[in-house]
């Protein structure tokens, strides 16, 4: 092939040990590799699938290098890689081999072809928000994390009530008594906080949604603010709370703890195939009826 892709240097990234996303990795790399691209694979993706017929490379060496990342999984490995490259610029692609995927556009089946248009320089890009989180506790910050999805603090083992306050830019807006509180972008508006009855964001809408988990008062009801506002969340009764990002283990909450949440400096980039539409996407995912 004498024409130059559009992508030299593409990273692979599958991170659940399967012999499916083995063959997958093998292939795809190999379809690459003849059309004059360089693949590197994940460090973890080769521990995990055992593929070892390309470099391996660390997130930092991907960071460094690579032009595109494709991921092979769900909207799981989505998240764990972008979090992983969200300090680079390195733009995304996910071929769905998880169950639901809002964010994995390519369907397996049509992957070689798919990734012949994106070399071809056929493809759209999009900016996706992501989340600055810090716990404070005595004036100082003890934990931090970045999130593409959410936010989350919830009850714990314990099972009862958390209680806390909520403010958006200083301004008090609620004393929360519920099972938790998701602090969602829009590209989490269509998980976590989709089955708690939040509001699906389109993810050119610069918001956050604050939605309430079985809160105790019926009228705590889901609200989207503006992604420029500073959140904080202030722990007032925490028999055992949770500290949660992108679904991801948890950090254990005291009384008197500030979870502060904020729009992150960096965001993610994906990569959408032609064809690709939100509302499509959102009407085969949900389900909804289509046109008569």
């Amino acid at each position: 092939m004498t024409d130059m892709p559009a992508f030299k240097t593409i990273a692979l990234i599958g991170r659940y040990q399967s012999s499916g996303v083995s063959d997958s990795l093998r292939k795809l790399g190999a379809f690459l590799r003849d059309r004059g691209c360089e693949v590197l694979l994940e460090k973890e993706t080769v521990a995990s699938s055992g593929v070892r017929e390309f470099p391996g490379a660390d997130y930092a060496t991907v960071g460094a290098q690579a032009n595109l990342a494709v991921v092979l999984g769900g909207d799981g490995s989505i998240l764990h890689a972008a979090r992983n490259l969200a300090n680079y610029s390195v733009p995304l692609v996910g071929v769905n081999q998880g169950r639901l995927g809002f964010m994995t556009d390519i369907a397996a089946s049509s992957m070689y072809e798919n990734m012949q248009s994106l070399l071809d320089g056929k493809y759209a890009l999009e900016e996706r928000t992501l989340l600055a989180s810090e716990v404070h506790r005595g004036g100082r910050s003890i934990f931090g994390a970045v999130a593409l999805n959410d936010v989350v603090v919830n009850k714990g083992a314990v099972g009862r009530l958390v209680e806390f306050l909520v403010h958006v830019d200083g301004q008090f807006v609620y004393d929360l008594r519920a099972d938790g509180l998701i602090v969602a972008t829009p590209s989490g508006s269509t998980a976590y906080a989709l089955s708690s009855n939040g509001p699906i964001i389109q993810p050119s809408v610069p918001g956050f949604a604050l939605v309430p988990i079985c809160p105790h008062t019926l009228s705590n009801r889901p609200i989207t603010v503006s992604d420029r506002c500073v959140i904080e969340l202030t722990l007032k009764r925490a028999p055992d709370a949770r500290f949660h990002f992108d679904g991801q283990p948890q950090f254990d909450l005291s009384e008197g703890d500030r979870v502060v949440v904020r729009r992150a400096e960096r965001t993610i980039t994906f990569v959408h195939p032609p064809g690709y539409s939100y509302f499509a996407m959102l009407r085969e995912k949900l389900h909804w009826s289509g046109m008569y």
